[in-house]
């Protein structure tokens, strides 16, 4: 960016533009979480809450979830595998979030707050394929 403005394509009808902007739009408020949408995981077990070590399980007879745990006992349960897989800049971030609190206890808001995350992330997986399909539909790429 310091050498050249970022390059903003241009979509190829006034059509295509009002689809992506709406597109975009939902987008835009599920990465600020302005959109709240109904939780998709469970934090069953009562505990410490400490997060120890974070690791994903599939789940053994549904392998598109599964729970991630943040200790020996202690779990969020049903959260999407592809949304676990899910990196941004080279990073899981439903793994990040929890690797970076390693050693500390979650609160009642924590956990609330990493449930936002992984709905906001299968959200977002699903304006993405959107997305590319409204693209699709428009003529494909590159949009001028």
């Amino acid at each position: 960016m310091k050498r050249d403005f970022p390059r903003v394509p241009l979509p190829h009808s006034a059509a295509t533009f009002a689809r992506l902007a709406v597109l975009g739009h939902e987008l835009m408020k599920l990465h600020l979480l302005k959109k709240v949408e109904p939780a998709i995981t469970r934090y069953p077990k009562a505990g410490s809450n400490r997060v120890e070590k974070v690791e994903f399980k599939p789940d053994a007879t549904d392998p598109t979830r599964g729970c991630v745990f943040i200790n020996g006992a202690q779990f969020f349960e049903g959260v999407p595998t592809d949304v676990w897989e899910y990196a941004i800049g080279g990073y899981q971030v439903a793994h990040k979030w929890l690797k970076d609190r390693r050693g500390r206890a979650l609160s009642y808001e924590d956990i609330r707050q990493y449930q936002r995350i992984v709905t906001a992330l299968a959200e977002t997986i699903s304006l993405m394929e959107q997305i590319d399909e409204a693209i699709e539909e428009y003529g494909g790429w590159p949009i001028m």
